[in-house]
């Protein structure tokens, strides 16, 4: 059984879907009418769907986020007119939790970058589920840097649990590495445009997310922990992971209304999975707009006014709601 609870709530709407596909099937072959039937049926499941996938809690946005079937960073770089993909950190490793390459968006040379989960389980263990080694991130931090040096816009796909936590990543530096990025992406003298296209975890995500533009999928996550690992820090309870949802203030919604990301991109009803190629070609479309409005202007403007986007960041309230603090 799945451990995805939007997996498991779709089960009966998959079912329904089947049936509903069967009868259309048979009523193109059958002397019997069964439009009628078939219109009731198909209202019936656009009622499920609103009911099922109308209005998500936080929790339930981090398991869409986790859907095995919402597009990947290869489903978006697949899309674009042209691929390069460049491998390795020039030090220990190539890490295929990261890919990242010279591309072409709408005929527009830019350097693409996105950590890439696995469909199944063999796909999986060779990308260590999306979770990059401390030679992933020196293969962004090197891409990053041959992009300004290129003059090419970078484009980053987010989409991580968290950076990889075993020992042999700590043994090789996994946080200097990840602080590498940082500053990597805070000097770059070229447009950064980063779209948190499923999970964005802790340091791992934000590690290709210091950006001029900040997107986000309507149902994507991103936050300093995972639900789990916040609870289990708070509380020593992971099974609390829900509320730590919903503390966390992870969704698109609060994150844009803290001015941390800068767009939205809307998903179908019942997640990004439901209309993958449609998804892509909007975000894609999104970034490209992205770009061409940054790109009017200076290197000087672009680090001038990225250094002010990220010193805004930061308020805190009372108990009583009021804003009582922010960073200038």
């Amino acid at each position: 059984m799945s451990n995805n609870l939007i997996v498991e709530r779709e089960k009966g709407l998959l079912e329904l879907e089947r049936r509903i596909a069967e009868l259309r099937s048979a009523n193109a072959t059958q002397p019997v009418d069964m439009s009628s039937e078939i219109a009731a049926l198909e209202q019936k499941y656009r009622q499920i769907l609103q009911e099922v996938f109308g209005s998500l809690t936080p929790w339930e946005k981090v398991h869409m986020a986790r859907h095995p079937n919402r597009p990947t960073s290869l489903d978006y770089i697949s899309r674009f007119d042209r691929f390069d993909e460049l491998h390795g950190d020039r030090q220990y490793r190539d890490d295929p939790s990261i890919v990242g390459g010279l591309a072409l968006l709408h005929g527009r040379p830019v350097m693409a970058i996105g950590q890439q989960r696995g469909r199944d389980t063999k796909e999986n263990l060779r990308r260590n589920f999306g979770m990059p080694a401390p030679e992933g991130y020196r293969k962004v931090r090197r891409l990053a840097h041959l992009a300004s040096r290129l003059g090419l816009p970078i484009v980053t796909l987010v989409d991580t649990k968290g950076a990889d936590p075993g020992i042999s990543s700590e043994e090789h530096a996994q946080s200097e590495a990840i602080a590498a990025c940082l500053h990597e992406f805070t000097k770059a003298r070229v447009p950064i445009v980063a779209t948190v296209i499923g999970e964005g975890g802790s340091g791992g995500a934000l590690a290709l997310a210091i950006a001029d533009h900040v997107i986000m999928l309507e149902h994507s996550t991103y936050s300093v922990a995972s639900p789990e690992g916040c609870a289990a820090i708070l509380w020593s309870d992971a099974t609390k992971a829900e509320e730590a949802a919903a503390r966390l203030k992870l969704t698109a919604q609060d994150l844009q209304r803290f001015g941390i990301i800068d767009e939205i991109v809307p998903e179908p009803l019942g997640g990004a999975h439901r209309d993958g190629s449609g998804i892509v070609t909007r975000v894609l479309t999104e970034v490209d707009a992205a770009i061409a409005r940054l790109t009017a202007r200076s290197p000087e403007e672009l680090l001038e006014d990225r250094y002010r986007k990220y010193r805004r960041l930061g308020a805190w309230q009372t108990t009583q709601g009021e804003v009582v603090g922010q960073s200038t």
